[in-house]
């Protein structure tokens, strides 16, 4: 088959559990970089009008940066369009807002959350995160069966979610509800990792980021705001709900806090490990200090992405790489396929620890840039400093699950071996 012809699928969330398809990301960067794709019904979730897949590292960029041809106010940021009755709602959060459309909303709330999401406050929690991180491997080095854990299930979950919530300022009796719904929302994709979906009066799933489904996420955080101007901390929630927010931009702040604040981690954390365990010799740079630990965290971000692809829809008539896109149009960017553009990375494929310059876009660009980025670097800093001062190195114990879905890039599990002398 002529290879300028063919246009493979990247949009079937069952495809991402088999693997990140990295030979279609490649033929579409190199013959398609702006490239049709069908959206059919898939496991009872509705067709749609089809996008354009974008997967060159410019071009990616470039539609990060101009929110004024590429919306995320349109249509919000996932593929699937939402309900129109949803979207008011959906624009209430930063991340469905356009700087230009909200009125000063975008920036006056980018700008809130900065200042509760401080350096100087995330730098405060290293002891603690680090103590968690020799906690958790601990743990899972001594309870582990014939020498092997799950490092999802035994670490990385828990690790995610607990550093988050204690930045968050959730009391610890609460914590487990963070990440039942972050599963829910997250791995609807998946049919082992979410509970059944819900179904409406169609017959068809409920998306679980409707307001319907969202209720409970909902009351809780105000009732968490509600307790933190009574008994402060110095945490996030206190600092939003001592913030003057409306009631409805403090819910989409906690869901947006506690979705991708928990997920990126989440994701990242596991797909790390992965990436070691898979090359010995780069974790043996790594073990020995010959690579800088910070540069290698950037690295394994960018060879696993916590975030597979994000939508915008286009304001304008334009065009981009060459292909005419209509104004209403949906455009996904694909972060896997940019980090791993020959035209901005030299090999690509390789796993380079001590990759400088490393321009990769894990954590988005432009104006939607992830805010949490810091505090995410931190952990997984720390995760790896940990692992390498008192686990031996990565070694696969049987094969990983990777989670089933388009949009985040997720290990459900992977079985390490734990025993052994450190390195």
């Amino acid at each position: 088959m002529d290879p300028a012809a063919y246009v493979p699928d990247v949009f079937d969330p069952r495809i991402y559990g088999a693997g990140i398809p990295y030979a279609s990301y490649r033929l579409l960067r190199d013959h398609h970089p702006v490239a049709w794709q069908e959206e059919p019904e898939i496991a009872g979730w509705p067709a749609g009008p089809g996008f354009r897949a974008v997967t060159r590292h410019a071009d990616v960029v470039r539609v990060l940066r101009d929110h004024t041809t590429y919306s995320s106010w349109l249509g919000a940021t996932q593929i699937r369009d939402p309900d129109p009755a949803d979207l008011p709602f959906l624009r209430r959060t930063m991340l469905n807002q356009d700087p230009r459309r909200a009125a000063g909303d975008h920036g006056r709330l980018r700008r809130l959350v900065s200042r509760a999401f401080t350096p100087t406050r995330v730098d405060a929690f290293t002891g603690r995160v680090r103590e968690r991180a020799r906690a958790l491997l601990a743990a899972a080095r001594d309870g582990a069966e014939d020498g092997v854990a799950d490092l999802v299930a035994a670490v990385t979950d828990e690790y995610a979610l607990l550093n988050l919530t204690d930045l968050l300022g959730v009391p610890a009796a609460d914590r487990g509800l963070l990440l039942e719904w972050t599963v829910r929302i997250i791995g609807y994709q998946d049919p082992e990792d979410a509970p059944a979906p819900r179904l409406g009066p169609d017959g068809k799933p409920l998306n679980p980021r409707s307001p319907a489904l969202l209720g409970e996420m909902f009351a809780y955080a105000r009732e968490l705001a509600a307790h933190k101007r009574g008994h402060p901390g110095d945490d996030v929630m206190t600092a939003l709900a001592e913030a003057g927010l409306e009631p409805a931009e403090l819910e989409m702040f906690f869901f947006l806090l506690t979705v991708a604040g928990n997920d990126t981690v989440r994701s990242a954390a596991p797909g790390g490990l992965l990436a070691l365990a898979r090359d010995p010799d780069a974790y043996r740079l790594l073990a020995d200090g010959r690579v800088p630990m910070a540069g290698a965290v950037d690295e394994l971000l960018r060879v696993h992405p916590p975030v597979l692809s994000f939508r915008r829809t286009a304001a304008v008539d334009t065009e981009l790489a060459g292909q005419p896109i209509r104004a209403g149009d949906k455009v996904v960017v694909f972060h896997a396929s940019a980090n791993h553009d020959e035209r901005v990375f030299t090999d690509p494929g390789r796993l380079d620890l001590g990759r400088t310059p490393n321009p990769h876009v894990s954590f988005g660009d432009g104006p939607h840039v992830c805010l949490g980025a810091h505090f995410a670097r931190l952990q997984l800093r720390v995760l790896h400093e940990e692992w390498r001062a008192a686990m031996p190195a990565p070694e696969l114990a049987g094969p990983p699950r990777r989670l089933v879905s388009n949009f985040i890039n997720g290990i459900t599990r992977l079985p390490l071996r734990v025993s052994g002398p450190a390195g």
